[in-house]
């Protein structure tokens, strides 16, 4: 076996025990109300903890442990180009609360098709967009910790026709109940450092332009348009750092609606890191959403 331990660096701001950790996030979903329960997917940040804990909370609270049995965790590629998607070489997640086991049996699945790479165990270890969501999805899913697997997916820069092709190959996973899809994005990366400075003085100060826009694109993702999304991207440029995987689900969505199915995507959650109100300002934008089948 191969086990990669996660959740122990320095996008945390400090070294978390597994009690501490337990008892963070136990404070988070404490304050948040379950009403889009069960969740077939949620989108949920990535940042520390310290930043986006408590929106993260709003869509892990929809998660259902009892029906849940194999968790997708889709991530964007932050530190290795990427033109497909990867798959993990490790067999473990060690998470401070307890080990998730990569389901070897799907992998194989997705294996097969061609359509991915192997990430090496430094991208692995170097990666924090599907690290983050190992403690909340421990979390989530304690009251059945030996019943169920994750399969963590590396999402590279695809382009459209790729999204759909990837969207297509996992609609199979995603119309089944006991699965559950979890899309790693923030939002608007706001600022110099971002090199993103877009600014509507119509909607007034620079954190209410930053709203507005992170507004326009939730509201298409609520309408479950992958096409709108793309376009909404190609105009605006907003640096949502997760709008591969978010182009993924919506593709795949798209695929079963062809089929009949009925679903619906809805946000729970906004917020931002700090409120820029000057241009020597920076903020990251944050948001939590959870997809219902009916």
């Amino acid at each position: 076996f191969l086990v990669l331990i996660v959740c122990n660096r320095s996008i945390f701001p400090y070294v978390f025990t597994g009690p501490q950790l337990n008892a963070q996030l136990e404070g988070w979903l404490s304050q948040v109300q379950s009403t889009k329960r069960p969740a077939r997917a949620i989108i949920a940040p990535h940042a520390g903890y310290t930043y986006c804990g408590s929106c993260a909370a709003h869509a892990y609270k929809q998660v259902d442990p009892n029906i849940t049995r194999k968790i997708f965790i889709l991530g964007p590629s932050h530190h290795v180009p990427l033109s497909r998607c990867a798959l993990s070489s490790v067999d473990i997640y060690r998470t401070p609360l307890y080990d998730l086991r990569i389901d070897q049996k799907i992998y194989g699945e997705l294996w097969k098709t061609g359509m991915f790479e192997r990430m090496s165990l430094q991208t692995d270890e170097d990666e924090h967009s599907i690290e983050m969501h190992l403690p909340y999805t421990a979390k989530a899913m304690e009251s059945h910790k030996d019943e169920f697997t994750i399969i963590p997916v590396l999402v590279g820069a695809l382009s459209e026709a790729k999204e759909q092709e990837f969207g297509k190959l996992f609609s199979k996973y995603l119309a089944d109940p006991s699965n559950l899809f979890v899309v790693s994005s923030d939002f608007c990366h706001w600022g110099q450092r971002f090199r993103y400075s877009y600014y509507d003085e119509s909607q007034g100060e620079i954190y209410r332009s930053i709203e507005h826009l992170d507004k326009m694109g939730m509201n298409i993702i609520e309408q479950l348009d992958p096409v709108s999304f793309s376009n909404y991207l190609k105009k605006y440029h907003n640096t949502i750092c997760g709008r591969h995987p978010i182009g993924v689900l919506l593709n795949a969505i798209n695929e079963l609606q062809k089929n009949g199915m009925n679903m619906s995507f809805s946000f729970l959650n906004y917020a931002q890191s700090s409120q820029c109100r000057n241009w020597q300002d920076s903020s990251v934008s944050y948001a939590a959403g959870a997809l219902m089948v009916h």
